[in-house]
């Protein structure tokens, strides 16, 4: 669990989720950038690519970003894991077969997400992106909730990541190929969404590696900087 404040109110928050759903390949030059990685995405997906990132990987702002000793036993000759900068958004009333056009009626607010994905492992395990994107600390998110009245147009908001101060990724949340309220509309047709769940929404192109001894910053528009430092696992 991770305590969050929710802007402007003085109160916190208690991120609890029951699940969080991720969505892949949703800005058109990620989508591009992705095919040099490994990636079958040919071509521009028609519906959203949705993986799951287990609660585990939750981490709050300036707790570190393990990455695990046991990535040396592969012996891969590029081991490589990357930040992704990402809008997440709070899910704050339970729903099902949401329509788009009532999807903001159950936000309760955005923050800041981390989607740290180990690429070699993301693109070579037999089951898909979930192990290389679910290891402990591989999701940090915050530094703050903004409340979905507050944020104004959650579809025009400046997301970058930044490594020991230098930016990597550059975009706005208005490049998304499918929007906020599709994003909501769709997956609460695949699953009930719970109070507290998260969607995260998917990142821009340049992405970059990070080392131990890096420290990594997302930060969106109208939410602030969620920084994290980068360290091995013992």
């Amino acid at each position: 669990m991770i305590n969050l404040p929710l802007a402007g109110t003085g109160k916190t928050i208690a991120i609890r989720p029951s699940k969080i759903i991720a969505v892949g390949l949703n800005y058109r030059e990620h989508v591009k950038e992705s095919l040099s990685f490994g990636d079958k995405a040919h071509e521009m997906p028609t519906e959203p690519v949705l993986f799951a990132k287990t609660p585990n990987v939750l981490i709050s702002p300036g707790e570190p970003i393990i990455i695990p000793a046991f990535i040396k036993d592969y012996h891969f000759d590029d081991p490589r894991t990357d930040p992704e900068c990402e809008l997440a958004i709070i899910i704050g009333k339970r729903g099902r077969h949401i329509p788009a056009e009532k999807a903001f009626e159950h936000v309760l607010g955005y923050t800041c997400f981390n989607d740290v994905s180990q690429r070699n492992i993301q693109k070579s395990d037999p089951s898909g992106w979930f192990r290389g994107k679910s290891f402990d600390t591989y999701g940090p998110i915050g530094p703050v909730v903004v409340s979905h009245r507050d944020i104004g147009d959650p579809q025009r908001l400046a997301i970058c990541t930044r490594i020991n101060g230098v930016v990597k990724q550059s975009g706005n949340t208005a490049d998304m190929i499918f929007s906020i309220p599709v994003l909501i509309a769709y997956i609460s047709k695949n699953f009930t969404l719970e109070e507290g769940d998260i969607i995260a929404t998917g990142t821009p192109s340049g992405i970059s590696p990070i080392r131990p001894g890096d420290t990594v910053e997302v930060e969106v528009e109208k939410i602030g900087v969620l920084r994290n430092p980068v360290a091995g696992e013992p």
